[in-house]
């Protein structure tokens, strides 16, 4: 089974008609509650086995004193739920997938105050998470863009475990204490999505920052013009970069990148070759060749070119 566009859309379709069609009648059982109130149990999209889902219903935790519940509002889909459904490179089956999501705290512990950014938190408030730093306290969110974060846990690639709601493909998400939590209740919904990957091109670009190569008089390459490419391209030019060029095989997409912020744009399909494309990419630079360059497809072959 080819993982496209296409195939992703029919799954959730899939998952969450399940999800619907196993929801309990209003006072008819165990896992039902009013209108407002937390029922007992909850909903979890389970990748069981590869390209496959299974809908569980587990028991919600009790919520310690550093523990927040949250109410599922909405979650993207990143490339790496793609991978995890198709190859399972983290080894992680059985998981509940989904780390682009936001949602509405419904409880929390007599310990949350405030969030990492030291905003008041409130029982209503809508919020972001993405890591848990139990396994390295020194870092910090103020290190994030100095080191790259290898002894952090991230929701939605967890194994899983006796607590399940790990992943934001659920009725519910656990937070619990030690992890990241930002309180985002001025955004919209899909503002709020969108968080998480902005949050992981920030800090590409920071990291990139600090090789003191990427200044802001650099020439930059961003190839591939999916949404991770063409928020890369945003920040870039928050940064004053003016000289971005742009690479991808769809018009559209490059439309779209200069759009948002690329100063020039190469469609590889009009080049044969990689000799071919690294001329035309020279040319956008008027014969110079590029100082930085974002690998945003997910392609080995790309990888490989750059």
């Amino acid at each position: 089974m080819d993982v496209n566009a296409t195939n992703i859309e029919e799954i959730v379709r899939q998952v969450l008609n399940s999800m619907e069609g196993r929801q309990p009648a209003a006072n008819s059982g165990a896992g039902s509650a009013p209108a407002g109130a937390i029922p007992k149990t909850a909903h979890v999209a389970m990748l069981t086995s590869l390209e496959h889902y299974d809908v569980k219903e587990f028991p919600i935790p009790e919520v310690g004193d550093d523990d927040i519940l949250v109410k599922v509002e909405g979650c993207g889909i990143c490339g790496t739920d793609a991978h995890e459904f198709k190859k399972d490179p983290f080894g992680l089956i059985p998981v509940a997938l989904g780390h682009e999501g936001t949602g509405e705290i419904v409880k929390m512990g007599k310990n949350v105050k405030k969030d990492s950014a030291g905003k008041d938190l409130k029982i209503g408030d809508k919020v972001v998470t993405c890591m848990i730093f139990k396994d390295n306290p020194d870092i910090t969110m103020y290190d994030l863009n100095r080191q790259n974060v290898g002894g952090a846990d991230v929701y939605g690639l967890l194994p899983d475990d006796d607590i399940h709601l790990n992943g934001w493909f659920s009725d519910y998400l656990f937070i619990r204490g030690g992890s990241t939590v930002f309180n985002v209740s001025d955004l919209d919904l899909y503002s709020r999505i969108l968080i998480e990957p902005c949050a992981v091109l920030i800090h590409a670009v920071e990291r990139a920052k600090s090789t003191g190569i990427l200044r802001f008089n650099s020439r930059v390459v961003v190839q591939g013009c999916g949404p991770i490419g063409l928020i890369c391209i945003a920040i870039l030019r928050t940064m004053g970069i003016n000289h971005i060029v742009a690479v991808d095989g769809e018009e559209k997409r490059l439309e779209f990148a200069k759009e948002m912020g690329a100063s020039d744009t190469v469609n590889f399909k009009d080049h044969k070759g990689i000799e071919a494309l690294a001329g035309a990419v020279e040319a956008k630079f008027d014969g110079h060749l590029a100082d930085f360059a974002f690998q945003c497809t997910g392609s080995p072959m790309a990888r490989q070119y750059l």
